[in-house]
């Protein structure tokens, strides 16, 4: 049952300002293991606000997050990312200049156990860890169907190639907990579809089929998606929560979502 998961992320009572503005007011949730959470809303309803509050970006004047019941809230990003909380942008944010393999492997960096000096000598460890972690990478790149732009620099890709890249080097982290900020935005159907398979097979883990490659093979089972797409939300989702100026007005199920009210007047209309 849904309250028998293990909550991986708490958020108690967030209140984010900028002046006079609050993005975010008294915003609490759970977001649980082996789900994939929702957050929807309209434009400046606080929902990437929240993605950068989690990830270290900004830092609440008030409340607290709580990863596996340690307190995160005002960690940086870096430390985040070694904990096992990564994510993607809702603006592209790669390296524009370096290839598509080479945006990837920055993000096996956290991982590394090798110093600069072994590193700088490449024998012995430091060169088995290169080749371990440009292995995890090439698998990375194979799930993700660019194996033909893996050597193009990524700033001459096409959009939605760009963004499945970005999303290879999140999961080049091996995260506990992976954020999407509208991963499928400015994307035609066909590619709206491939990414959802991805977050999909992402979710549900792809076993002997890259058996060397663990955030792979297992899954990632905690998902936080930001997204307007409301057919993607519904289709996807196990659990919805709804933002609008910066306070959550609703969470539940899709089905309950769908039906609540107050969310087809705050949301939904002004999204036709």
């Amino acid at each position: 049952m849904e309250t028998d998961r293990q909550v991986k992320l708490r958020i108690d009572n967030l209140l984010l300002s900028f002046g006079g503005v609050k993005a975010l007011f008294e915003v609490s949730m759970d977001i649980r293991d082996n789900e994939i959470l929702a957050i929807i809303g309209p434009n400046g309803a606080g929902k990437t606000a929240l993605l950068n509050c989690i990830n270290g970006f900004y830092k609440p004047q008030e409340g607290e997050i709580y990863y596996d019941g340690q307190k995160i809230t005002r960690m940086r990003p870096d430390k985040l990312a070694k904990l096992g909380i990564a994510r993607t942008f809702q603006n592209i944010e790669l390296y524009a200049g370096l290839s598509t393999q080479d945006n990837i492997m920055a993000a096996r960096h956290v991982l590394m156990k090798q110093n600069f000096i072994t590193g700088a000598l490449y024998l012995g460890w430091s060169l088995q860890e290169e080749i371990k972690h440009r292995r995890t990478v090439e698998e990375i790149i194979d799930f993700l169907e660019i194996a033909p732009m893996r050597k193009k620099v990524v700033g001459v890709l096409p959009y939605g190639m760009q963004k499945r890249v970005e999303l290879g080097r999140a999961l080049a982290l091996e995260p506990k907990v992976l954020l999407l900020d509208e991963p499928m935005a400015g994307m035609n159907l066909e590619e709206k579809e491939d990414i959802a398979r991805f977050i999909i097979d992402i979710f549900e883990g792809q076993g002997a089929t890259y058996p060397d490659t663990p955030v792979l093979r297992d899954g990632i089972r905690c998902i936080i998606l930001v997204e307007h797409d409301m057919g993607v939300v519904m289709d996807i989702a196990d659990r919805i929560v709804v933002l609008d100026f910066g306070r959550k007005i609703a969470e539940g199920t899709p089905a309950e979502i769908k039906a609540n009210p107050e969310v087809i007047s705050a949301y939904l209309g002004k999204e036709k």
